[in-house]
């Protein structure tokens, strides 16, 4: 079974119950999202090339999805400290979900076994997650194409 296809959360499911950190160290929920349309977006590492691309064109974008009642938030396994530096260097305007303990990564199914050039290790897969205001998940983009993920965003969304 390859997780990255068949993750646990599915179009249609209610977000799974989780805990984590911001990069302010304020605690967020899955509680904390209700209200609000979301577009939670999975990344590997703060500060790497494709990471760096896919946060840059949802900064450039940012005023655009915020415009048509979407927040933002980018989830990694990275502490809070690598999150708040990341946020400085690329002045991002969204929040960053730090998940060290993978407690999220794993209540989504967005980590596990991923091969690269040959080896198998253990990572996140790169997927976004968007929701509605009762946090019921709307779409979910699995080939995540990291300069040009806003423009996925909005053909998915039809804005």
């Amino acid at each position: 079974m390859n997780a990255k296809i068949n993750g646990k959360v599915k179009v249609g499911d209610p977000i799974p119950a989780f805990e984590a950190m911001t990069e302010n160290g304020e605690p967020i929920t899955n509680i904390s999202l209700l209200g609000n349309k979301n577009i939670i977006y999975f990344y590997p590492k703060d500060d790497t090339p494709g990471c760096t691309k896919e946060a840059c064109n949802l900064r450039d974008n940012h005023d655009f999805f915020k415009a048509n009642g979407y927040t933002i938030y980018g989830v990694s396994k990275d502490n809070v400290t690598k999150h708040q530096k990341f946020i400085a260097k690329y002045s991002l305007p969204f929040t960053l979900i730090a998940d060290p303990e993978l407690k999220m990564l794993h209540a989504f199914g967005f980590h596990g076994p991923k091969k690269f050039m040959g080896r198998t290790s253990l990572g996140t897969y790169r997927t976004t997650v968007v929701t509605d205001e009762n946090n019921i998940i709307t779409h979910i983009i699995y080939d995540v194409k990291t300069a040009n993920h806003a423009d996925q965003l909005r053909v998915a969304l039809g804005l």
